[in-house]
């Protein structure tokens, strides 16, 4: 009896005996444990300003791709610090492996430092523990960015994908746009340089007729030459069913003395304009509602000059013929 209490009080001594460790090693854990709460600090932080750039990144497809860079330095970034808390673990690891061996000898040695030792293994597995969950955090940070990365991806392609729609529909309009200006040119061949041009800018074709070629000076009554000119432009446009049809009729900048119902340049112009739109659609199937009829009076001269000359060229009427963009507006609309 006596010598099993004599064996339990030594046992309590050398537990007792394990609560302090050296002050070195004491130290040298708390400045590696600061270390690793700074650099969790620090891994939040990075964590932090990945979020910021990614909810920037959603905002303008512009940025979209120098965020998906951004991103990727990030994770990167994140992946280095992962395998740097990985590599510090395993070390934490080794030691704990090492204080272990050491406690089991010092058991049967000198209590007084095998005390010491169950001291430093405590905390060693306490930083272990406390590593661990960091790696946690670190792997969710890590999972979250990708799976950011992998969604901003797929808007990037479906944004690209409409842009390459939308480059083909315009695409295909152009080449619409220059069927029809090459249909019209080889229509009015017989006009072309005798008061009539047919030009294509902006997308738009323009079929450009002087005074001379549709009607008398101060008339709104168009002359044979001219109805035989509009009629070619008609039976063009018959088969271009995807084609928007605006005349606007223009003048100089001589003033009218008003008569019956041209009271001055407004009139006249807008009046010309109609009498070619009842023309296009008496001889052709094209729907009214693609025509638009419409005077600018003499506010959009082509020579400013105040010459006879330069009078001549402003007194005409423009047919101008825009290819519908339904289908363009359309992908325009879609989110």
């Amino acid at each position: 009896m006596k010598k099993r209490t004599y064996y339990i009080s030594t046992v309590l001594v050398a537990m007792a005996l394990t609560a302090c460790v050296p002050q070195k090693l004491m130290e040298d854990e708390q400045t590696k444990r600061k270390s690793c709460e700074t650099e969790l600090a620090a891994l939040k932080t990075s964590s932090q300003d990945c979020d910021a750039k990614l909810a920037e990144v959603s905002r303008q497809l512009a940025d979209d791709e120098r965020e998906i860079k951004s991103l990727k330095r990030d994770t990167a970034r994140v992946g280095d610090d992962l395998r740097s808390v990985t590599t510090k673990y395993d070390k934490l690891n080794q030691i704990n492996d090492q204080l272990l061996t050491k406690y089991n000898t010092l058991l049967e040695g000198n209590l007084k430092d095998t005390k010491k030792i169950s001291g430093e293994l405590q905390t060693t597995q306490e930083e272990l523990l406390k590593k661990q969950d960091d790696l946690k955090k670190l792997e969710a940070q890590l999972n979250n960015q990708k799976k950011q990365l992998d969604d901003l991806s797929a808007e990037l392609q479906k944004r690209e994908a409409r842009v390459s729609e939308l480059e083909n529909i315009l695409k295909s309009k152009d080449e619409a746009t220059n069927d029809l200006k090459k249909k019209l040119s080889e229509a009015l061949f017989g006009f072309e340089g005798k008061g009539l041009t047919v030009t294509q800018k902006n997308g738009k074709v323009y079929v450009s007729m002087d005074e001379s070629l549709l009607f008398a000076s101060g008339s709104i009554k168009v002359e044979d030459k001219g109805q035989e000119a509009i009629t070619k432009v008609a039976k063009v446009l018959e088969q271009n069913k995807d084609i928007n049809v605006l005349i606007e009729g223009h003048t100089d900048d001589v003033p009218m003395t008003g008569k019956a119902e041209i009271k001055d340049n407004w009139d006249l112009s807008v009046l010309r304009a109609t009498s070619i739109v009842k023309i296009i659609a008496k001889n052709s199937s094209i729907d009214p509602k693609r025509l638009t009829a419409a005077g600018c009076g003499e506010y959009f001269p082509i020579d400013p000059a105040k010459t006879a000359e330069a009078r001549k060229k402003n007194r005409r009427t423009e047919i101008i013929l825009t290819p519908k963009l339904d289908e363009l507006f359309k992908v325009l609309e879609t989110k």
